[in-house]
């Protein structure tokens, strides 16, 4: 008897499945949705890439100006395609004022290039 009773508790109506279908399909759509909207590429903030940049810098000495652009631009070079800052650090070496310019990559922070101005 006891087994019987259990047994008509755990069976479900068709509507109830058809419910629980309808769940698990939503849940797997909100979750496929949601991974592909978290995986985009995300840029980094143009203000972090430049203090990374100055921190590496003051490793050398101190510095006397620097600055990056707030925009992205899209730069390639040769089948290497992303968006990048352009940005420059200035300080006094042997008593002269020198410049660099730089390109880092929006998405990663990575410096792609830099030169003595």
């Amino acid at each position: 008897m006891f087994q019987s009773e259990k047994m008509k508790g755990s069976r479900y109506s068709s509507q109830e499945w058809a419910l629980l279908s309808l769940v698990l399909v939503l849940s797997f759509l909100i979750g496929a949705l949601s991974f592909r909207q978290y995986s985009k590429k995300k840029a980094l903030k143009a203000d972090d890439i430049l203090k990374d940049i100055k921190k590496d810098f003051l490793e050398e000495g101190p510095l006397d100006g620097s600055w990056i652009e707030l925009t992205k631009v899209p730069w390639k070079k040769f089948a290497h395609k992303t968006d990048v800052y352009y940005g420059g650090i200035s300080r006094y070496e042997e008593n002269k004022l020198v410049q660099y310019e730089f390109i880092a990559d929006a998405y990663t922070g990575s410096i792609i290039d830099i030169y003595r101005v």
